[in-house]
């Protein structure tokens, strides 16, 4: 959940209680839980690891990097899923050994800090390479969120001739008086300019599951398919 949106809700239901959590399919949801004394002071975080869940947080080799720093999260425990049925290889690639145990692959980027509570960046598979800068959607979107004529923003790559990749954004505007030229405008003064959208499209609504989670990659394919 970006932090504008969170400081929203907050302000508008002072007497009720929102915390983030993180979870996922192969390991039947519910791996971390934020409690409710830390919602102010670790707004953003996703919480602790659910007892007997081990999590990790490791680099491009499998190594575990310090806290505070970015890197793939992994995890291990007795509610982790075997495998993907009847799929050899999507199960041998969803596994690395790691101090001679076995951790699942999430495919999901964060860190931890100091005190073991996680954060979660992006999905390693949505970062936009532009001219060998990497831009992590959930970051950018995460800062067009505090713009006050934005309701719901997706960040995709749009291929791009010099570039390779460019950030594109999937907006849809809280009122018609809101231009594509005023958002690009606005990024550039809160945002490094290689994170900056370049493109931005506005729409009626964005595609979502039942659950209401954005489904970007439907965007992107739709993008990279032009």
């Amino acid at each position: 959940m970006p932090i504008p949106l969170i400081r929203k809700l907050q302000a508008a239901f002072p007497n009720a209680w929102f915390a983030d959590a993180y979870g996922l399919t192969e390991t039947v949801s519910g791996d971390t839980f934020l409690d409710k004394a830390k919602v102010i002071d670790k707004i953003g975080s996703v919480g602790k690891p659910v007892a007997h869940l081990e999590l990790r947080v490791v680099d491009g080799n499998g190594r575990d990097v310090p806290p505070d720093s970015t890197g793939e999260i992994v995890l291990r425990g007795p509610k982790v899923f075997k495998g993907y049925w009847r799929q050899e290889q999507a199960t041998r690639e969803a596994f690395i050994e790691h101090d001679g145990k076995r951790f699942f692959r999430t495919g999901d980027l964060g860190y931890y800090d100091d005190e073991g509570y996680f954060f979660i960046t992006d999905r390693l598979k949505r970062m936009i390479n532009a001219s060998g800068f990497k831009v992590w959607p959930a970051e950018v979107e995460a800062m067009l969120y505090a713009h006050p004529g934005i309701k719901e923003a997706c960040v995709i790559g749009a291929p791009d001739g010099y570039r390779g990749e460019t950030v594109k954004a999937v907006i849809v505007p809280r009122s018609p008086d809101v231009k594509p030229e005023e958002i690009i405008e606005w990024a550039r003064g809160r945002m490094a300019a290689f994170k900056v959208p370049r493109l931005v499209q506005f729409v009626d609504q964005l595609p979502k599951t039942a659950t209401g989670k954005i489904l970007w990659r439907e965007l992107q394919e739709k993008e990279r398919a032009k």
